[in-house]
């Protein structure tokens, strides 16, 4: 299952790859032909993708190597460092295509040849739904952050598409002077707030973020469901790449020899990896009513046993 899920990630990387340098060819034709700021900036969009999914493929060639012996917990984080690196790009191709925007508008710029430009821009949106359509069934089977901070950023790539279409039209057709730049500004804040919204899963990752509340209840409520244990405490969950770790404290009855209480980790390992596969877990029993932590990790986490029927 792991191999397949990295081989798909690897195919996903690949195509996003294949689509960017497509488009990075057309568009450079266009944006040399029709002066347009907002071809421009698609088409600084479009190289700055193409250098992102290098460092997608990097990051999940890397993330798929199993762990060793300087990385005991795998490799997972370098599909978040290669995200990391996608965000900083974006933010720079951002900038640099809104002060492009603001020096054309004050220069009253106009374009030239719409026609080529709006038929590039109509074929590249139809190269991006193929590619998204594709990335989204990657996502599907292997959850992968670095395919997914690619997704957001193509989804983009479609408004951007659209917006440049928008441009020409309005300037050379409508007479609408200004609205090339106008929409060259616009799409400048667009990458910038995408490129917002895509940083905070991936410092949640880099930072060790705790699951979100509803995974981790699901979680509690399998734990919950052995009678072997009465308490929980000290619990830590944390994702890297794919994988999921967690760790916690378990009251076991203090009588139990320890060949029972490794039967019990056993049982709940199993019952745990039922609903949570891909889950990488560590259990230290601790006798009934023992707590060695302070403040919330010495917090009993364990909600009620629901009887059966609820």
């Amino acid at each position: 299952m792991s191999a397949d899920r990295h081989r798909l990630n690897r195919s996903a990387a690949f195509a996003s790859i294949g689509a960017a340098t497509l488009l990075l060819a057309i568009k450079g034709w266009a944006a040399w032909s029709t002066g347009s700021t907002a071809m421009l900036g698609s088409l600084a969009d479009t190289a700055l993708d193409l250098v992102a999914s290098v460092a997608t493929l990097v990051g999940v060639w890397i993330a798929s190597q199993p762990a060793d012996d300087k990385h005991r917990f795998g490799h997972g984080k370098a599909e978040a460092i290669a995200a990391l690196f996608q965000i900083v790009l974006i933010s720079v191709s951002a900038l640099g295509i809104a002060s492009r925007a603001i020096e054309e508008y004050l220069a009253g710029s106009r374009v030239q040849d719409a026609e080529s430009g709006i038929g590039v821009s109509i074929a590249a949106i139809l190269v991006t739904f193929a590619l998204l359509a594709w990335q989204r069934h990657v996502i599907r089977k292997t959850g992968s952050l670095a395919i997914s901070t690619d997704n957001v950023h193509y989804q983009s790539d479609l408004l951007l598409n659209l917006a440049v279409i928008a441009a020409l039209v309005l300037d050379r057709f409508a007479g609408l002077a200004g609205a090339d730049p106008l929409f060259g500004l616009g799409i400048a804040l667009w990458l910038a707030w995408g490129a917002w919204n895509a940083s905070r899963q991936v410092l949640d990752q880099l930072m060790d973020h705790e699951w979100p509340v509803e995974k981790k209840k699901r979680f509690l409520d399998v734990l919950a469901s052995n009678p072997d244990i009465t308490g929980v405490h000290d619990l830590r969950t944390r994702t890297s790449g794919n994988r999921d770790f967690v760790q916690f404290h378990v009251w076991v009855d203090p009588d139990m020899t320890v060949r029972q209480a490794h039967k019990v980790m056993d049982d709940i390992e199993a019952r745990l990896h039922a609903h949570f596969p891909d889950v990488e877990i560590l259990i230290h029993p601790d006798p009934e009513g023992l707590v060695d932590e302070t403040g919330a990790a010495a917090r009993d986490v364990l909600p009620p046993i629901r009887m059966a029927g609820e």
